[in-house]
């Protein structure tokens, strides 16, 4: 059974963000794929290939809470979901830590506080390239310093859209992206402002992920082996139950084993927390790490709508995913409504082809002309309204009778989350068109993002104190063993209103420095 040090279950932000802060110990780090390696082709950015056949995305099957089959939208390759995400890398907020009342509920406070996060926030905001400007967003700390690389610049179209939201006085701020590009000299970077950006993967590599962040400098590191096409199967501890001593694995000639000194799990919430349930055994009845009871527990995923608008002419941007608007973070103090609502963030440019695939669930392909999608999509202005999605503990990872996921999920109270849309859509008043002859001003593809869009997906096995409502410790180490760590986004206790990419990089760095630390004494 080939042995490592270090053993790490998946390549996405935050398995392979792991292995660089521990790679400089010398120690010998295994990282297990189950996908391969993305190919970077013509295919990268064809709309139709990528949103209408979806030739990326897996076309595994997991089950709803009445055992009913859909298709999550996750992607399995090397650098895991990172290769199709918007780029979008913001900190969580100060307050996002602590303990925070909602309308329809509290979101917990975690273990650790922002001044724990806020080094490797500066450290992930620089390996991942981060373009953006402190100061403007209301949400910013003062104390933080200047991103490391300036916002990207706006379209013509996102000025206009920018000055009608200063005049409602509203204060709209740069979102910060992960793209290599330098707008006053674009030559120096990679990024072309192409039309393919957020859900495709970047065939010129100019989105910062996590093959091109942490993976492919990792390449020359020779103390790291990355193996693709292997997917884990089961985790298998010795008599004691405190130590996992195996990890079964399928790859590319069959079953295959390893050990390693430590385990860490970065497979994403959902397989995370499947992959402990499967590795029950005698000293582990309920699933590993389980003895709480947790594991799976509080799923979170956002809760998300796509507002999209038709703007009164041709709206000028190829690139327009560069604003976002956190005056209602935490609340509309003019509509007297205290409760955190969450964020307003522009959505990657639409082809006609891209729409097409976004609709595809309500609106059979092929049935509209590409003509008429390709004229819809120049005049359309599209916005993701994000909102906090509390942890409930029956919103939950299990097994169904296969063996597979099953994902349970009943949604909360949506009142601030739909307070948020309808000021959104107030706000475009003037700027987008009144009334077209097929939609209205302001229709939605998904008043609420359905149950297979799982790209935020997190919570499965919360951070804690207290072993009995926790799967790990603050360090990220299981209660219940003493070698198997978890780094990726099922550690979280809430998940604010922001894009979890950020944070996943930044506290798998906060992980791996503490058990460097630990491994060189």
């Amino acid at each position: 059974m080939p042995h490592y040090d270090i053993l790490i279950i998946g390549s996405g932000a935050g398995g392979a963000s792991f292995a660089q802060a521990l790679a400089g110990t010398g120690k010998s780090i295994l990282i297990l794929e189950r996908g391969e390696h993305l190919p970077v082709d013509r295919e990268n950015w064809d709309p139709r290939r990528v949103f209408v056949d979806r030739i990326y995305r897996t076309d595994e099957q997991w089950t709803d809470k009445e055992d009913k089959p859909f298709t999550p939208n996750t992607h399995y390759w090397v650098g895991g979901n990172t290769s199709f995400y918007g780029a979008a890398l913001m900190r969580f907020k100060p307050l996002d830590f602590e303990r925070l009342e909602h309308f329809d509920g509290i979101s917990p406070a975690w273990p650790v506080n922002y001044e724990d996060m806020r080094p490797w926030y500066e450290v992930a905001e620089r390996v991942w390239e981060v373009h953006g400007e402190r100061g403007i967003d209301p949400t910013d700390d003062p104390n933080d310093p200047p991103y490391p690389f300036p916002a990207l610049t706006h379209d013509p179209g996102m000025i206009r859209l920018k000055e009608h939201f200063e005049d409602l006085g509203w204060t709209p701020s740069p979102l910060p992206l992960g793209i290599r590009r330098d707008d006053a000299n674009p030559r120096a970077g990679k990024c072309v402002r192409c039309k393919t950006c957020g859900g495709f993967p970047c065939r010129l590599l100019a989105k910062v992920d996590a093959r091109t962040a942490a993976l492919q400098p990792l390449e020359a590191a020779p103390n790291v082996t990355l193996l693709a096409g292997y997917k884990v199967l089961e985790l298998k501890t010795d008599a004691s139950g405190r130590k996992v001593t195996e990890v079964v694995a399928s790859g590319p000639d069959g079953e295959v084993s390893f050990s390693a000194d430590y385990i860490a799990l970065a497979a994403g919430a959902a397989n995370s927390a499947a992959l402990l349930l499967k590795s029950a055994g005698p000293q582990h009845p309920n699933g590993l790490a389980n003895s709480s009871d947790q594991v799976g527990r509080n799923y979170m995923y956002h809760t998300t709508s796509a507002v999209i608008s038709v703007a009164l002419s041709h709206f000028d941007s190829s690139f327009p995913k560069t604003l976002c608007v956190n005056d209602f973070y935490y609340g509309d103090s003019e509509e007297e409504f205290p409760f955190p609502m969450g964020q307003i963030q522009m959505l990657e440019y639409m082809s006609g082809q891209t729409l097409e695939g976004q609709l595809a669930d309500f609106i059979s392909p092929n049935l509209l002309p590409d003509s008429f999608m390709d004229a819809l999509a120049e005049r359309m202005v599209s916005f993701l309204v994000m909102s906090e999605d509390l942890p409930l503990p029956h919103n939950r990872v299990t097994l169904n009778e296969n063996g597979g996921i099953k994902l349970s999920y009943t949604e909360g109270d949506l009142t601030a989350h739909k307070k948020l849309v309808e000021k959104l859509e107030a706000g475009l008043s003037g700027f987008t068109r009144e009334r077209s002859s097929l939609f209205e001003t302001n229709f939605t593809i998904d008043q609420e993002l359905p149950l297979y869009g799982t790209a935020h997906q997190c919570g499965t096995l919360r951070m804690g104190d207290d072993p009995a409502t926790s799967v790990v410790d603050k360090w990220c180490k299981a209660h219940d063993l003493d070698n198997l760590y978890v780094v990726d986004a099922s550690v979280f206790v809430s998940s604010a209103a922001v894009n979890p990419t950020l944070t996943i990089v930044a506290n798998a760095l906060r992980v791996g420095d503490h058990l460097a630390r630990k491994l060189m004494g």
